[in-house]
């Protein structure tokens, strides 16, 4: 990767040692990742994505003046370009689900091999999904209990979708299988099957939870 085309990461964590151990261990990965300064609060996390214009932020999520939430919604609504990647100790569903509905593209524990926080980086600059299927799936469960399972039928169309695909969408976000879908909308199961592909590769997702929790939070 040439160095114009590098990624430039901005770590938002309050601790020094492990803000300062994650850009060390980061910047051995390999040589497209550009390191930016660290920011120690998530006040200074704002004010240096604004100054340095980072293309992902490495958000914790409890830090003094303004929390890791709070900078996300911020940043994101004078910055929406920039990829926010949650890196924290809390795996609570609340905060996960508080977490990418502010916008954060993926959510990772500290404990992460650096590997895996390489390759997340990697994978929300190219326009994919940075959530396990165990994330996904909590945030889908929380959302669900949150706003109750009729949410789906206050989805707007997506750009993009038939009114067919938006239709099929509507009852994947229900929880519907394909052979459930198939007898509602009086379609053969294989049929079903085909749209949802054809969805999945829209959306550029990977998998039903993960098209779900696009379709309700973004």
């Amino acid at each position: 990767m040439s160095r114009i085309e590098k990624i430039r990461v901005l770590i938002a964590e309050d601790q020094t040692l492990i803000r300062e151990g994650i850009a060390t261990l980061l910047a051995q990965q390999n040589d497209d990742f550009e390191i930016l300064p660290g920011a120690a609060d998530g006040e200074q996390a704002i004010e240096f994505a604004r100054r340095y214009r980072p293309d992902v932020i490495l958000m914790d999520l409890q830090m003094p003046r303004v929390d890791g939430i709070a900078a996300t919604q911020r940043i994101l609504r004078e910055l929406p370009q920039t990829h926010i990647v949650v890196l924290t100790t809390f795996e609570t569903n609340d905060l996960i689900f508080e977490a990418v509905s502010a916008g954060a593209k993926a959510y990772l524990l500290k404990d992460a091999r650096m590997e895996e926080i390489a390759s997340t980086i990697r994978a929300v600059i190219n326009g994919q999904s940075g959530l396990s299927p165990s994330v996904a799936a909590r945030i889908l469960d929380e959302f669900k209990r949150l706003r109750g399972p009729r949410v789906s039928a206050k989805l707007p169309v997506r750009d993009g979708l038939t009114a067919r695909e938006n239709e099929i969408l509507t009852l994947i976000v229900e929880g519907k299988s394909n052979t459930e879908i198939g007898e509602q909308l009086h379609l053969a199961e294989g049929t079903v099957k085909n749209y949802v592909s054809t969805i999945l590769e829209k959306c550029q997702v990977k998998n039903r939870t993960e098209l779900a929790i696009k379709a309700i939070t973004y």
